[in-house]
């Protein structure tokens, strides 16, 4: 075994939230030329003048991925200041979407109006999906709400989705709403506002109902959206026939979130014969839930059509290479002795870590591809306050060990003890395609970990020496899938 003093790349790979450098929420995406694009609002912390308390958000990123664990960002493709009807500095970017046709991309966001002083939604086009995106000079005439959702239905028809629920046929230019939609006067207050289109909702459950997502599969029409339930929003669906409705609530896509971020938000995708919920929750401002971060889960259907709930996880999608830096402290599952917390907790963006408290504590991280290892080593950063041994095992507590570590922190010539050291060990096996990583506390002290990596190269070939990382720790149980060996 060697300490490494070697730069490795932090690459972000799969697990939740997939967007590590910054807050992103209200989460669309998309299928454009075999990838995966992400639109995403952008969560900023709100500047000196504005309301603390609230969402700030002043541009959009876009993202794409051919993979789903790794996520290039295009930069910022709209800006508020460079719309020109949006009111100045309001920070209210909020849910976009983009879909194509006919050789365009058009890009639809929400934001205040500065003449009117309500939102309205605007539309920005390219000819590519990562932009630049040029915003036309005034709002969708008569659309008077946020969280746009353009579905292109197979009648051969656009339509716009927004606000708590209504539905707008557009005109084929894709840019304004048709002539034929119906008209609704709701009293806000004192004073009236005329919404455009159908109120798809208006019968099924939708307290506080916005961010509706639509979608077509097997000869029906989904309509999915946030509404709050109890005190804060589950992410909900109702089916039909008709894009135009009318629409059976069937039930919960996702419950609430367990810590009591006040909002979802989200879209669905089939990617690869796979589909996907895209969503968001506060998991880098666990005390703040207007900094969201994007999330991903598998989805499936049941045979009637209906979908399954979906439960939130840390690990997220996608298989990672073995050679990548994989955050195995966002595992899929642990004993549940096993502890989660922020590595630095004054700043989230550099991760958390997980503790093994004591030995045959354990936990598991699914879907590893080892087609790329021939041979070589495994890297490990870690911290403990003792002597500790620890092993990676594939599929379970009692599967192969494919590399084990002992770290002697008392004895070395420089105290270690509480500091973040790479580690390394050659390998004692290599398993075949994609397997189970399955870390398992071997010692009598508890061990922390960062991430895990394997490398072809040979250990003599770096030099090895110890490289300290100090780390403030503030740890918080997390909820586990299990404690009992059997299940993994």
């Amino acid at each position: 075994m060697f300490w490494l003093a070697l730069t490795l790349p932090l690459l972000v790979k799969a697990q939740n939230p997939i967007i590590r450098d910054q807050f992103t929420a209200d989460p669309t995406a998309r299928i454009f030329n075999d990838k995966v694009y992400l639109y995403p609002s952008h969560d900023i912390i709100p500047p000196e003048g504005q309301r603390q308390d609230w969402f700030a958000m002043e541009d959009y990123h876009v993202f794409s991925s051919e993979n789903l664990t790794e996520w290039t960002d295009h930069g910022v493709i709209v800006s508020q200041n460079n719309v020109t009807w949006v009111k100045p500095n309001d920070y209210s970017m909020w849910a976009p979407d983009c879909v194509y046709k006919n050789g365009k991309y058009y890009f639809y966001f929400p934001s205040v109006s500065a003449k009117a002083n309500t939102f309205n939604v605007g539309v920005a086009i390219s000819d590519s999906p990562e932009g630049p995106f040029v915003p036309e000079p005034e709002p969708i005439k008569g659309v008077n709400g946020i969280d746009p959702c353009v579905l292109q239905a197979s009648d051969g028809n656009a339509y716009l989705f927004y606000g708590r629920g209504y539905c707008a046929k557009l005109n084929p230019n894709m840019k304004e709403l048709a002539d034929d939609n119906p008209v609704t006067t709701i009293n806000i207050g004192n004073f009236k506002m005329n919404f455009i289109g159908y109120d798809l909702l208006r019968d099924l459950p939708n307290n506080q109902a916005e961010g509706p997502f639509a979608f077509e599969y097997n000869d029906n029409f989904y309509l999915t959206y946030p509404y709050v339930r109890n005190d804060t929003e589950v992410l909900a669906y109702a089916m039909s026939k008709n894009v135009l409705g009318p629409y059976e609530y069937k039930g919960i896509i996702m419950a609430e979130h367990e810590n009591g971020c006040w909002t979802n938000h989200h879209s669905i995708i089939n990617y690869k014969g796979q589909w996907y919920l895209f969503y968001h929750h506060n998991a880098f401002s666990p005390n703040d839930d207007k900094r969201r971060s994007v999330q991903i889960e598998k989805l499936f259907f049941n045979p009637d059509g209906t979908i399954q709930e979906v439960k939130k996880t840390m690990r997220g999608v996608g298989i990672n290479q073995a050679t990548e830096t994989i955050e195995i402290d966002r595992y899929s599952s642990a004993s549940s002795d096993v502890t989660n917390g922020l590595i630095k907790k004054e700043n989230a963006f550099p991760g958390l870590q997980a503790t093994l408290p004591t030995k045959d504590s354990w936990l598991k991280y699914t879907d590893v591809d080892f087609s790329s290892i021939e041979d070589g080593h495994m890297i490990m950063n870690v911290k403990a306050d003792d002597d500790v041994k620890f092993c990676i095992r594939e599929g379970s507590t009692k599967g192969k060990a494919i590399a084990c570590i002992t770290l002697s922190l008392s004895s070395s010539s420089a105290d270690m003890r509480g500091q973040w050291v790479k580690a390394s060990a050659a390998l004692e096996y290599v398993p075949e395609g994609v397997i189970d990583l399955v870390m398992t506390n071997e010692g009598e002290h508890a061990v922390s970990v960062d991430w895990v990596t394997f490398k072809n190269s040979e250990i003599s070939e770096i030099e090895s020496e110890v490289e300290e990382v100090s780390a403030n720790v503030e740890e918080e149980e997390e909820d586990n899938d299990s404690d009992s060996e059997d299940e993994i």
